[in-house]
């Protein structure tokens, strides 16, 4: 690009129209040059007024027909300027000038590195010593249209072998590649292979993808790419119309891969650079640098230029547009509907979704996500529903290892299972160790990279919370972070949840987790856990679970309808399902039936009215010490004029104002 500069000189600024002036200043931003260049060009002229450019360069944003360099070399050439052509008959050196014919456009492709160095460079950027490359270079032949067309060529040399022979042949590439043909050129897939084969399948590691666009001169290709900062480890000149930018998409599996191609196509058609998509594929060939084609040489112009990486560049690049998906056309979709992810937990939520298990403190919500991840690891049930066999992450926070893992143990041996595929179950163990979940989730998605996770369990979550959890603006960006983990590892995220205080009998399975209702409606499916009222008379029936506590699961569930209430025991240190119906016809703690049927209300006394008056407060009391009236209207199935009237009746204990109840000193 230093010719446009060569070619400017030969502009007389004193001699051009107030038109002309702006055009090239048009040109030189178009071509990604700084204001300094026009200013101190301009300078030449009588006309010139300082920090005139500086204002007019901000004014450029570009348009539907931009003006580009090849505004500045028709210019020149009018002004009587011929660019450098090579004497030997026009055919030029590997280290000439390129310049197109009818575009009026030149490209200088000059390296000091020989063809040689420039190939090692190259193998050296983008593999390590003992990756196997793939390459073509004999095997070639023309289709029916005549153009040369690549074949499977070599993939048994690692980039080591490569580059010794290489070092050892300064002067003759192909005494190592192999002779090419001059017509064709030669190729080289820029991701290493696993020396078995060129297909996707073969690729090993998916850390580049090609940028290449042979519609615009190779100046405006070379402006883009820099202009927008393009993470590119190696920038080849084709032989022919295209700069072929290698950028680093750092990707940890091919799935990621085509999302993130995909992203970075898109990026570059909406600003302008109309990409071949047919090179997406991760065993895509690019042009090998250093050989001719054509007599010009597929040139290796420049290394590591932009961001650094893909995740710095992706920070620059949703600052010009959002990574949002595109617009689904509903009759196109309809005709090829995308597959559903697999049920993890029949009936309940699919792999890849978010689950919430809420319940109180003495539930054991621990040893119940304990027990579902056994239930996954081997393939089989929990509390009735049917588990899809799996690889699971769990994530304990609040236990010691000592303890978590004597936890698994037990809960093995109370199943009578072997743990035939407990290797199935990971255990990340970070109590002590736990952050704000955002700063976690990052490190979480580096955990399970590529380790074929089905289900990621993190208990509890309260010890990674971040922000108030009654504030639903700051739990709403509290629970983007399931998404994240869901959609960057494709993993369900399970977690659990306790209960706000007092009693929750009376109040809708979704809307008893503590917090805002964010914690609810968040979730594709929130189970939520309830304890169940039971008699010393009635548990003194059933000898074999007089040790245990009664329970509840009740479901709220966006994929799939709601089930039926599942009634269990915790028999420490497993959940069994009450496969008797025992517990069908018992009621949760706080239920008003429940405390109905206890009171005989009909009957009361005052004595009686008042103790279950104070009993009501003293479970539904809010932290300030107050009870709204509607709430003690629900819990006791009355209505709340007798709440008012029982308020009036206990006057000496109790006031109201507004609704709100408030017990006297």
């Amino acid at each position: 690009m230093d010719n446009l500069l060569e070619a400017l000189k030969q502009i007389d600024v004193s001699k051009i129209s107030y038109q002309e002036w702006i055009n090239i200043g048009m040109a030189l931003k178009a071509e990604g040059y700084d204001c300094s260049v026009w200013d101190n060009w301009s300078k030449n002229d009588a006309r010139y007024k300082q920090g005139e450019c500086d204002r007019k360069w901000r004014s450029f944003a570009g348009s539907s027909n931009p003006i580009a360099g090849g505004t500045i070399i028709k210019m020149a050439k009018d002004a009587g300027w011929v660019p450098y052509v090579h004497e030997n008959g026009g055919l030029m050196e590997w280290d000439d000038i390129i310049e197109y014919d009818g575009d009026g456009m030149i490209y200088d492709p000059t390296v000091s590195m020989t063809p040689t160095e420039q190939l090692i460079k190259y193998l050296e950027i983008l593999f390590k010593s003992n990756e196997y490359v793939a390459y073509v270079t004999t095997d070639v032949w023309q289709n029916a249209d005549g153009k040369w067309m690549p074949g499977r060529g070599q993939y048994d040399r690692t980039a080591k072998e490569l580059i010794d022979l290489l070092k050892k042949h300064p002067d003759d590439i192909g005494a190592v590649i192999g002779d090419w043909k001059d017509e064709s050129g030669a190729w080289i897939r820029f991701n290493p292979v696993d020396g078995s084969g060129v297909k996707n399948d073969n690729i090993t590691r998916f850390s580049y993808a090609l940028v290449e666009s042979d519609n615009i001169p190779i100046p405006e290709q070379d402006a883009i790419y820099r202009k927008f900062e393009l993470p590119i480890a190696c920038l080849v000149h084709s032989g022919s119309r295209s700069l072929h930018a290698i950028v680093r998409v750092d990707a940890n599996d091919a799935e990621e891969y085509r999302k993130r191609v995909e992203y970075l196509y898109g990026f570059l058609d909406k600003n302008g650079l109309k990409v071949d998509t047919a090179n997406r594929n991760p065993s895509r060939l690019s042009r090998l640098p250093g050989v001719t084609r054509n007599g010009i040489i597929q040139t290796l112009v420049d290394t590591n230029i932009g961001r650094r990486n893909w995740n710095e560049w992706l920070d620059f690049a949703e600052g010009i547009v959002d990574e949002m998906p595109r617009l689904d056309s509903l009759d196109e979709e309809l005709s090829h509907l995308p597959p559903l992810a697999p049920e993890l937990i029949e009936g309940v939520v699919r792999v890849g979704h978010k689950m919430l298990i809420s319940g109180s403190s003495k539930a054991g919500k621990s040893f119940l996500l304990m027990q579902l991840a056994i239930a996954l690891s081997e393939g089989g049930k929990w509390l009735g529903f049917q588990c899809k066999k799996s690889k699971v992450l769990y994530v304990n926070l609040e236990i010691d290892r000592a303890s978590c893992l004597h936890r698994f143990d037990k809960i093995y041996k109370a199943l009578k299972l072997d743990p035939k595929h407990s290797g199935n179950i990971k255990v990340w163990n970070l109590r002590g160790r736990a952050m704000p979940l955002d700063k976690l989730v990052p490190k979480l998605i580096r955990k399970v990279a590529n380790q074929g996770f089905d289900a990621i369990i993190i208990d509890p979550i309260y010890k990674v919370i971040t922000g108030d959890e009654n504030n639903a603006s700051e739990m709403g960006a509290f629970s983007n972070q399931f998404d994240k983990i869901c959609n960057e590892t494709g993993c369900a995220a399970i977690y659990c949840h306790h209960h706000s205080k007092g009693s929750q009998g009376y109040k809708r399975a979704m809307d008893r987790a503590s917090g805002s209702g964010v914690f609810a409606r968040d979730p594709d499916a929130q189970l939520d856990m309830i304890q169940l009222e039971t008699t010393d008379e009635f548990m003194a029936q059933y000898a074999d679970v007089q040790t245990s506590t009664a329970w509840r699961l009740e479901s709220s569930l966006r994929e799939f309808g709601n089930f039926k209430p599942v009634n269990f025991w915790f028999e420490y240190p497993i959940h069994k399902l009450d496969d008797k119906g025992i517990l069908t016809k018992h009621y949760a703690e706080g239920d008003p039936k429940a405390n109905l049927e206890k009171s005989g209300k009909r009957n009361q006394s005052t004595e009686s009215r008042k103790d279950e008056f104070d009993a009501a407060f003293d479970i539904n009391m809010e932290d300030d010490g107050t009870c709204k009236a509607s709430v003690l209207a629900e819990y006791l199935g009355i209505a709340e004029r007798t709440v008012r009237s029982r308020v009036t009746e206990f006057q000496e204990e109790y006031e109201t104002k507004k609704g709100i109840i408030t017990r006297k000193e």
